[in-house]
């Protein structure tokens, strides 16, 4: 019986969040609180009309008007690629994209939201309290949810005997997205928790993937598969072509996936034997015959099941 492995499964979920969180890079800045009480509206133009004026902005929407202008021909990635002279990787990020702010490289900066507790950081070194953590947790009881790094770096400064410096803070790279994105929700810490509901109320693509994934950590935490064909279904008909694919992948293995999630053991032991075998023969760079190439999997199941019997002697 051919059984899935759990932790392959998530792992190749994890991947198709990456993939989505890189599309949809531009939408990675919404998760920084607002730099005032008013409307973010003209914040998010000012800088997106600060991002045009850089000459990185405005590469990047030249490549995408002509990505655009040919992939809308109906030409094939790899035709445009070398057309252009880009990787077709990523002209298939160009295609993707909706607009042009959504494949720069950095997106603007907000304003840090450790701002408005600088002065009482400056009174605090001052006084004599030098330790990066009380400070922290001093700021968290006036309402600070920054996360404890950023507070580090703002007291480096002072520990050299210069000014105390505002740390810029950043929006979240897409690996960091996606690990917000596939965490469990008791293991996201406050920082998480206050940025995360706003990425995923400004961008409808990154709330649905969170929901699919939600829903497929269920079904492992709950041992039960009797969800997974109306889950691929969602996943084929969700538009985002990562997790279309992945539903098209699932679907062929969908008897070993279903025995993946609702049983302990998975055929990954043996996955790994022969990825085992496949080694020593790639090793041997096909130089050497059946008898010699069966005489070293044999040793090494051997030496392997020699070591595992050993009994282990606890340091004293």
């Amino acid at each position: 019986m051919q059984v899935s492995d759990r932790f392959h499964l998530w792992q190749g979920l994890s991947r198709r969040v990456q993939d989505i969180t890189s599309a949809h890079r531009g939408c990675l800045p919404a998760a920084l609180p607002p730099a005032g009480e008013g409307d973010p509206a003209p914040v998010k133009e000012s800088a997106m009309n600060t991002a045009s004026d850089t000459r990185a902005g405005r590469h990047a929407r030249r490549l995408f008007e002509a990505v655009q202008a040919l992939t809308h021909t109906g030409r094939s990635h790899s035709s445009v690629a070398r057309e252009l002279g880009l990787d077709r990787r990523t002209v298939g990020k160009y295609a993707r994209a909706i607009t042009w702010q959504e494949v720069t490289r950095r997106p603007p900066r907000k304003p840090s939201t450790l701002a408005p507790y600088l002065d009482y950081l400056q009174q605090r070194w001052d006084e004599g309290q030098h330790s990066a953590k009380i400070l922290h947790e001093e700021l968290q009881t006036k309402g600070y949810l920054g996360h404890y790094q950023r507070v580090k770096m703002a007291v480096a400064p002072l520990r050299r005997g210069l000014p105390l410096d505002e740390p810029r803070e950043r929006p979240p790279s897409p690996r960091e997205a996606a690990r917000w994105i596939t965490a469990h929700p008791h293991r996201r810490n406050l920082h998480i928790n206050d940025r995360l509901p706003r990425l995923l109320d400004h961008c409808p693509e990154l709330r649905q993937t969170h929901d699919l994934v939600r829903r497929f950590a269920a079904m492992l935490e709950n041992r039960d598969a009797t969800l997974l064909p109306g889950w691929l279904d969602d996943l084929a008909h969700s538009g985002l072509a990562p997790l279309v694919g992945l539903s098209g992948a699932l679907r062929e293995d969908r008897h070993a996936v279903a025995q993946g999630i609702t049983i302990p053991y998975n055929s990954g032991v043996n996955e790994g034997r022969i990825t085992d075998v496949k080694l020593q023969k790639r090793l041997m760079a096909g130089r050497a015959g059946v008898p010699l190439l069966r005489h070293r999997v044999v040793l090494i199941a051997h030496l392997r099941r020699r070591y595992a019997d050993r009994p282990t002697v606890s340091p004293r």
